[in-house]
């Protein structure tokens, strides 16, 4: 496959193909200045779209593989440095600055939703390991709302705009740049409880004692 795939290339003609011509002539009009974030949510919407709704769906099937939420069995008592509480302390606010501005920064430079949820993520990881589980108060339909609250707002808006007679997730010009930074602020807070969710069903699973059965 390896050498196929070589050859392939091997043989591609020496002058440049592709629709880096194309996409760079439509940047004015995608809404954001930032190439990478016009292919993924203005040129491509569509498989942006796809790829929430397949990470929501992950997400479900992991929880229901492992049984739950984390929150449902009793938290663990454990000696936590104290040094590492008061400093997480200090992170998590910072942490939700740099990812505010990673999503601004989306527009016009490398950021966006999937780095900033990456870094509201970590800091939830880090509350979690410092003992400071505020998962623990959120109640079932809020997890559900942010879990979801991301692919819903995609739907939503490219509902809307078939009501200025454009196609669905056709951004009118002078409204794209707003309509990606309401798509890309949901998208954010979804792909950072996803993967928090995740931590904390695999936090879950772990703590669950082996059985007789299976036991080395």
């Amino acid at each position: 496959m390896v050498g196929r795939i070589g050859y392939a290339i091997g043989g591609l003609p020496p002058q440049e193909i592709g629709l880096r011509d194309a996409a760079a002539r439509e940047l004015d009009r995608s809404g954001a200045s930032n190439p990478v974030t016009a292919v993924l949510l203005n040129y491509r919407s569509y498989d942006t779209l796809l790829e929430m709704t397949v990470l929501l769906l992950a997400v479900l099937a992991a929880l229901a593989l492992v049984g739950g939420p984390a929150r449902e069995t009793s938290p663990t008592k454990g000696a936590v440095n104290p040094v590492l509480r008061g400093f997480v302390r200090v992170l998590t606010p910072v942490a939700m600055l740099v990812a505010g501005h990673l999503l601004w920064l989306g527009s016009h430079a490398p950021g966006g939703a999937f780095q900033a949820g990456a870094v509201l993520a970590s800091a939830g990881v880090l509350l979690v390991l410092a003992e400071i589980d505020w998962s623990r108060g959120l109640p079932a339909w809020a997890e559900r709302c942010l879990l979801t609250v991301g692919l819903a707002t995609f739907l939503v808006v490219g509902v809307g705009v078939t009501v200025t007679g454009a196609r669905y997730l056709e951004y009118p010009p002078e409204l794209a740049k707003w309509l990606i930074l309401v798509i890309e602020a949901p998208c954010g807070i979804s792909i950072a409880a996803a993967l928090i969710a995740v931590f904390l069903g695999g936090r879950l699973r772990f703590q669950q004692p082996f059985s007789k059965e299976r036991e080395p």
